[in-house]
């Protein structure tokens, strides 16, 4: 998603530079250590746009219904306040890791690790499609997989 809409991964790796005070990247293991709680908790845009991407993967019918005309467009944007904080929404309304008795215990450590990486990469590499017109289309399967791969460039930021 990030590589599909470069304005959002520039926003997200200007995020990432501020969250973790502009440190220099010369090696990636002690970058991610600098990546800490902190650093983490100012990472808002980061966030939904995460949040975002795990929304779009499970499009089903009555999208527009719950989200808006808009629900189809790629819209990091719907999960901050007007301060630029991530704002929760309801799981029954966010499936992604369900909702009620049956929330996953395990979505705090989940974003925590999609945050760390997402940071590393994004802090360190600029995305592209290696074929922007080429469509993107997912695999039916037990777990996602993108039909024919995702031929990505990663240049040095």
């Amino acid at each position: 998603m990030l590589c599909k809409n470069p304005a959002v991964q520039e926003k997200v790796a200007k995020e990432v530079r501020e969250a973790t005070e502009g440190k220099q990247i010369t090696n990636f293991a002690e970058f991610a250590a600098s990546v800490d709680e902190e650093a983490l908790e100012k990472m808002n845009y980061l966030h939904a746009a995460i949040t975002e991407t795990l929304d779009s993967i499970q499009l089903c019918p009555w999208m527009k219904f719950i989200w808006g005309d808009d629900a189809e467009e790629y819209k990091p944007e719907r999960w901050l306040n007007e301060d630029g904080m991530f704002r929760q929404r309801s799981p029954f309304k966010f499936t992604a890791f369900q909702a009620g008795p049956r929330l996953c215990l395990g979505k705090e450590f989940a974003y925590r690790q999609m945050k760390i990486f997402s940071a590393v990469l994004i802090g360190c590499f600029v995305f592209k499609l290696r074929d922007e017109k080429k469509t993107v289309n997912y695999r039916t399967m037990i777990n996602l997989r993108i039909d024919g791969g995702l031929h990505v460039c990663a240049l040095h930021r």
